[in-house]
């Protein structure tokens, strides 16, 4: 009979804390080993972790919403015919020493939730200095996270000369974002500290107050954070909005005709999707400056082409990635799509599995939207969006030129971009690639 430590594990070397959202065993529960026994919920995806082996959860330190950084000890499991005793949830005890395996495929935090409380544990994890001789505490402040890093570099300023509000004084995407907009500084004032009390946001007008009968809740984790992304998008790219219309009448029919032999041939449904995906992936190969990222006043245009898809859930929204989508044809896309559509809505995407996007679709067109003007996911340059497909009245020209009205499928397509590198000649004539892919996609394309 042993008992063994189960710790917040650590997702990249940049991933210096994480958040548990919420428990799935309680104590006295026995459990198998790699059964979901606690959840990690950040802005990108929401993780269940697997238990490292089979027996009784005995002992919890961390409660639900407790922000603590990695390798700190969560709770213990004891192996054997039985447990000898449960203890119930205290705070969290020292960190115990990181582990030399590889990472867990669960996801950490990669900032502290606004709105959980933030607690450091007792004593700062054991780590031997790296090659050059920085400290734990140097290496996890000069790490930060690589959206910080981006964001820094993009802005001209110093991680090293800001004082964090995170882990051993990692600076966080919150300590810049207020460095950010608190506007330049000179001289020594770079250092001081900028980051606003834990727990606030920027405001631009007065803080409403709750009214008698109101109801108050604290956003989630995943909320806070899409809500932090949402603004610096806003503020770091100068976003303009492109619309164009596409006839979905031909890809329609080519569904509708193939759909049976489609399903059957590969085991997968087959919806309007990924006829969108390979029409956008052709359009880009044409023009790879939407496939691209600012780095102050460099443009850096991407070889890979990995599109992301946002898929709404009941408790947010994740934002999966194809990685090479411009290598797959439209069976690999199908594939790829419904299985990162399907483990996104149960849990089960590794971190790797929401990074490293180059271009953007999103589908508000399922819940009946026309049009919307979608925010870009940083650091990409554009965003697509996709509006309801249904039926029109249209007109459209015979053979001999004459006008008639018919029934066509029909859909509306919004493009926002980032202005500073984007024209809009440029977009829309991407925009209208996009369209040229879709009304004539060819048929033997499908299978």
């Amino acid at each position: 009979m042993a008992r063994i430590d189960v710790t917040m594990p650590q997702m990249g070397e940049s991933i210096a804390e994480g958040t548990l959202s919420k428990w799935l065993k309680k104590v006295g529960d026995h459990v198998k080993r790699d059964e979901p026994i606690f959840e990690i919920s950040t802005d990108k995806v929401d993780a269940e972790i697997p238990s490292p082996t089979a027996g009784t959860l005995v002992e919890i330190f961390v409660t639900e919403g407790m922000t603590v950084a990695v390798q700190t000890l969560v709770a213990r499991i004891e192996t054997g015919a039985g447990a000898s005793s449960v203890v119930a949830p205290s705070g969290p005890p020292a960190a115990s020493a990181p582990s030399t395996a590889a990472p867990s495929t669960a996801v950490a935090a990669t900032a502290a939730s606004p709105i959980s409380e933030r607690v450091a544990p007792a004593a700062t994890p054991s780590v031997a200095p790296t090659a050059t001789g920085d400290t734990f505490e140097e290496r996890l402040r000069s790490k930060s996270s690589p959206l910080v890093r981006k964001m820094a570099a993009e802005h001209g300023v110093s991680i090293a000369g800001l004082t964090g509000s995170g882990i051993a004084g990692r600076v966080t995407k919150r300590d810049l974002l207020d460095r950010l907009a608190a506007g330049p500084t000179t001289g020594s004032a770079t250092a001081a500290s900028m980051h606003a009390p834990s727990g606030t946001s920027e405001f631009h007008g007065p803080v409403p107050e709750p009214w008698a009968g109101d109801r108050v809740e604290s956003m989630s984790k995943m909320r806070a954070l899409i809500s932090d992304h949402m603004v610096a998008s806003r503020r770091t790219s100068a976003h303009v909005t492109s619309f164009m219309e596409m006839d979905f009448t031909r890809i329609a029919k080519i569904r509708t005709s193939k759909r049976r032999e489609f399903e059957t041939t590969t085991g997968e449904k087959l919806s309007f999707m990924p006829f969108i995906i390979k029409a956008t992936v052709d359009a880009i190969k044409q023009y790879p400056i939407m496939n691209s990222s600012v780095a102050g006043t460099n443009v850096i245009y991407r070889r890979s082409v990995n599109i992301g898809i946002a898929v709404a859930l009941d408790w947010g929204l994740l934002v999966p990635v194809i990685k090479n989508a411009d290598g797959l044809s439209l069976t690999g896309l199908t594939r790829a799509l419904n299985d990162l559509a399907s483990r996104a809505r149960s849990k089960k995407l590794g971190p790797h599995e929401v990074q490293d996007g180059t271009f953007t679709i999103t589908n508000p067109g399922v819940f009946g939207s026309l049009m919307g003007t979608p925010i870009i996911s940083q650091p990409q340059v554009a965003i697509m969006g996709v509006g309801a497909i249904e039926k029109r009245p249209k007109v459209i020209s015979g053979a001999d030129g004459e006008d008639t009205i018919a029934i066509r499928t029909c859909a509306y397509f919004s493009l926002s971009f980032d202005h500073r590198v984007i024209d809009g000649a440029v977009a829309d004539q991407f925009l209208a690639q996009v369209k040229r892919n879709i009304e004539s996609f060819p048929e033997n394309g499908v299978i």
